[in-house]
Order: C-alpha cells, then sequence, then structure tokens
C-alpha cells in the first residue's frame, strides 16, 4: 500500500541516513537486506541485471519492512522513470546529470502537472495500491518523490552549481569514481585533482541548499564523510556483502585446517 517517503522527511529535518546498493535483482535478498535495518536501498537498474518485474518483486519485499526503496535508473529516459516511479519506487537516483537542462526535464518527468509533466494513472499504478488510495496519491506524490541528480563527469561539476538550483532537484550524489574516470584518473578517486573536483561539487549543493549523497572513497570513514556535510551515504551491495562473507568464511576453514595439511 501507499505509505509517506519517511527518507525524504528525514532528510529534510537534516538528518544522516545510511544505506546499500543492490544489484542481484533478487526479492529474497533485498528482503534480507531490508530486515537487517538499512535506512535505504538503492536498486541498481545502470549496472544491475533485473528488469521492472523483478523490480515489483522487490518492493514487495521491502513492503514489510521499515527501508525505503530507490532506483538508479539507467538513463534520463522519462518513461523508464515514469515505469519506475508508477511501480512504486520512493524516489529515483538519475545517472551522469551534466546540465541544468538536463535536470529540468529529470524534474519534469518526475512530478505531476503542474509542476511536472509525468503521466497521470493513479487509478491503475501500483504505487497507489492499483487504485486504492487513487486520489491521496495523485494529491501527494510530488511531496514524497526523491529526486536525487549524480554529478560524476567534469562537465557536471563545472556545471553543478546550475544543477543544484534546479527547482525539484532534492539532492546531489557525488559519484567519485566515474567522475575520476572522467578526469582522466580512472580509480584513483582520492588523486588531487578528482578531490578538487569532489569538493566543488558539495560545494555548489552546499550553496543551493541541497542534500549531499555518495559512496565512501577509499581511505575516508563514513564518521568523515557525514562531518564533511553529507547526509546520505550508501556502501557496498548484495554481491559485494555476500562475496565478502564467503570469503571470510573461506579462510576461516582455510585457517583451521593449515595444521592438518602441513
Amino acid at each position: 500500500m501507499y505509505r509517506p517517503n519517511i527518507l525524504k522527511q528525514r532528510l529534510k529535518n537534516g538528518e544522516k541516513v545510511f544505506g546499500s546498493w543492490n544489484v542481484l535483482a533478487s526479492a529474497f535478498a533485498t528482503e534480507v537486506m531490508g530486515y537487517a535495518g538499512f535506512d535505504f536501498i538503492i536498486i541498481d537498474h545502470e549496472h544491475g541485471v533485473g528488469d521492472m518485474t523483478t523490480l515489483g518483486h522487490q518492493f514487495q519485499a521491502l513492503s514489510g519492512t521499515g527501508t525505503t526503496a530507490l532506483v538508479r535508473v539507467p538513463s534520463h529516459d522519462s518513461a523508464y522513470i515514469r515505469r519506475t516511479l508508477d511501480l512504486g519506487a520512493a524516489g529515483v537516483v538519475i545517472p551522469s546529470v551534466n546540465t541544468a537542462a538536463e535536470a529540468r526535464a529529470i524534474v519534469q518527468a518526475c512530478y505531476y502537472p503542474t509542476f511536472g509533466s509525468r503521466g497521470a494513472a493513479p487509478g491503475t499504478i501500483r504505487a497507489s495500491g492499483f487504485g486504492a488510495e487513487a486520489g491521496l496519491y495523485a494529491r501527494t506524490a510530488n511531496e514524497h518523490t526523491l529526486v536525487i541528480c549524480q554529478i560524476e563527469t567534469v562537465e557536471g561539476v563545472n556545471n553543478a552549481a546550475e544543477i543544484a538550483a534546479v527547482d525539484g532537484v532534492d539532492m546531489i550524489f557525488v559519484g567519485p569514481y566515474d567522475l575520476s574516470a572522467s578526469a582522466g584518473f580512472m580509480g584513483e578517486m582520492n588523486h588531487p585533482e578528482v578531490v578538487a573536483l569532489i569538493e566543488k561539487a558539495e560545494a555548489a549543493a552546499k550553496q543551493a541548499g541541497k542534500s549531499l549523497g555518495s559512496i565512501l572513497r577509499p581511505s575516508v570513514s563514513l564518521k568523515e564523510v557525514y562531518e564533511r556535510g553529507y547526509q546520505m551515504i550508501s556502501t557496498g551491495s548484495d554481491s559485494t556483502r555476500l562475496r565478502a562473507a564467503c570469503l571470510a568464511d573461506i579462510a576461516a576453514f582455510r585457517q583451521a585446517t593449515a595444521a592438518d595439511a602441513a
């Protein structure tokens, strides 16, 4: 059923939130992560393996938990954004936003008229309980939709002030890995030139009064990044967490049986 976007309200209140990425498109893995207690999960349709059917199952899996479901869409395609929101996403993460014009088009795709131009079918979509709460959804969807623009190119950083100033953009999410690649230092997220670009994007978001989000860079702690003014940090994913747990168990097994092998 339709529920208020608690995550968006917490961000408006200035709270700090913590979450994870999800790339495996497994409803069961998503449910496990929800019950673990993450504030939000970003289901990744840019690099993940899911489709609209698996996405719907993942939303269903999270509906019994306190975790908010966000989706990183694969592009700026307004139809994909609309379908994602209609299915029940509390918000969308848009990759590689490079100009204010792009940000304005994204806002148009995310919000109902008159603020935006999102196509409306509240009587039939899952987001409104398949019409059970059509009137409430139509009146409040704009208020509860979270719009997050990723800055992850040099062009995007250079236009970050204008992007952040666009009405309807709730958060600037800095993507340090892609930004390092765009700057010519792929993977060197702590390179001085990359750090300078990150700091420029941070300053633009703060100047516009928008929330800041990102992932953790190597050697930067959660405490440090929150102290820099970030409100939303998303680390790891279902795949990396599963792999890390498997590797830890295998290492423990090998250590325990090393004497036998000697």
